[in-house]
């Protein structure tokens, strides 16, 4: 991509018949209406959303499509991780099914990951599949949430135990509304493209180190930052849509930090999403040197950089404590299962050299957790 900061990036999902197209760059919601029309014409739409992106972004998004004459209906959520539930998406459902919208009908997510998630969930299984267009303004859902086609929702017993996965028509992740966010939830989207340098991009994490301030400013550094998440994810989805295999590789950092968001009853105030994969990917690079798999030198790098942008990297960093080991294993055993008394995390190598360990014995875990709990 060159560096004219009004360029767009183009990352293609290759899919067979169901590929699509992610368009990274400033403005694309005033361009939205256009692009969903050429891909998807004649169509309505239901644009699901929540009250604080719909202050912000509506207004526009809605004359962008009524310019490109398509109908549309707004569906606005309450913010916050609680919005992904039963209750949220049943509202969402009869939403949509009131307006009367068709199969060949588009169900559109203005939002957040929470809002992807949901909307996606929704658009998956009212009158069974339509069309799903997501308009990702966090800088989370624009690396990682809105691409693939994983949604859901959460229960009480865990993270996106319900749900499915349906792949979007159109992913549009304009990069200028990201200057609207509030600086702790960019940086807690900032976790999501550090760990596609940990993954397998270790040339990545190496450029982050030195131009994160860059992204952090925006212009060409933040578009090509996004674009190389995008096109990071759009690999490993093309081999692995359903996460039969190295799909769970995107999971670094989550099995612990979804965990502590469940530890922590999805209480945005005391931890994000962003902010819960950070310390579990420092938890994962700690845990894998305490397993002889890595230098504990990995580990000091990734909570020295997640700490520089100013992430959360320790237990201790979450305010209002938490339960104890045994019980912070039980929802790890929940997110990942537990076979035969051991689990499945991803570990790693090194600086972007992480693996599947489908033989994590349980007893190893609770010992670490309890190293790890705040003195």
């Amino acid at each position: 991509m060159n560096n004219d900061e009004t360029s767009l990036a183009t990352v293609p999902v290759g899919l067979s018949d169901r590929a699509y197209d992610i368009l990274i760059g400033p403005g694309l919601i005033a361009r939205a209406g256009g692009e969903i029309a050429s891909r998807l014409p004649g169509i309505r739409t239901a644009i699901v959303t929540d009250d604080n992106v719909a202050a912000a972004h509506l207004e526009a998004f809605e004359a962008s499509l009524s310019a490109a004459g398509i109908g549309s209906v707004a569906i606005k959520l309450k913010p916050g991780e609680r919005s992904k539930s039963f209750e949220s998406l049943q509202e969402t459902v009869d939403a949509v099914i009131g307006a009367r919208l068709e199969r060949r009908d588009a169900v559109v997510a203005l939002g957040g990951g929470v809002v992807g998630d949901l909307a996606g969930f929704a658009a998956g299984i009212v009158r069974r599949g339509m069309n799903f267009v997501q308009v990702p303004t966090s800088l989370l859902a624009q690396v990682d949430s809105s691409v693939g086609g994983k949604t859901g929702i959460n229960t009480q017993r865990g993270k996106n135990l319900v749900g499915v996965f349906y792949q979007p028509k159109l992913v549009l992740a304009d990069t200028s509304v990201l200057d609207t966010l509030p600086a702790r939830e960019f940086r807690a989207g900032y976790a999501e493209v550090a760990k596609y340098g940990l993954i397998d991009r270790p040339g990545f994490f190496e450029w982050l180190e030195t131009h994160w301030r860059e992204v952090f400013a925006g212009g060409s550094a933040r578009i090509e930052a996004i674009a190389e998440c995008c096109r990071a994810k759009a690999e490993i989805v093309e081999r692995d849509e359903r996460e039969t295999g190295e799909r769970a590789l995107l999971n670094l950092g989550h099995t612990f930090g979804h965990a502590l968001e469940a530890a922590t009853g999805y209480d945005g105030a005391r931890l994000v999403h962003g902010e819960a994969v950070a310390i579990g990917m420092v938890m994962a690079h700690r845990f894998s040197a305490r397993m002889n798999q890595a230098s504990p030198d990995d580990a000091r790098r990734v909570e020295a950089h997640l700490g520089a942008v100013g992430l959360p990297t320790r237990l201790g960093d979450i305010p209002g404590g938490l339960p104890d080991a045994e019980a912070l294993l039980g929802y790890i055993a929940q997110d990942k299962k537990v076979t035969r008394g051991a689990l499945t995390f991803i570990l790693t190598h090194g600086i972007g050299r992480s693996f599947i360990a489908s033989d994590v014995p349980a007893a190893e875990v609770l010992a670490f957790l309890k190293e790890e709990a705040p003195r």
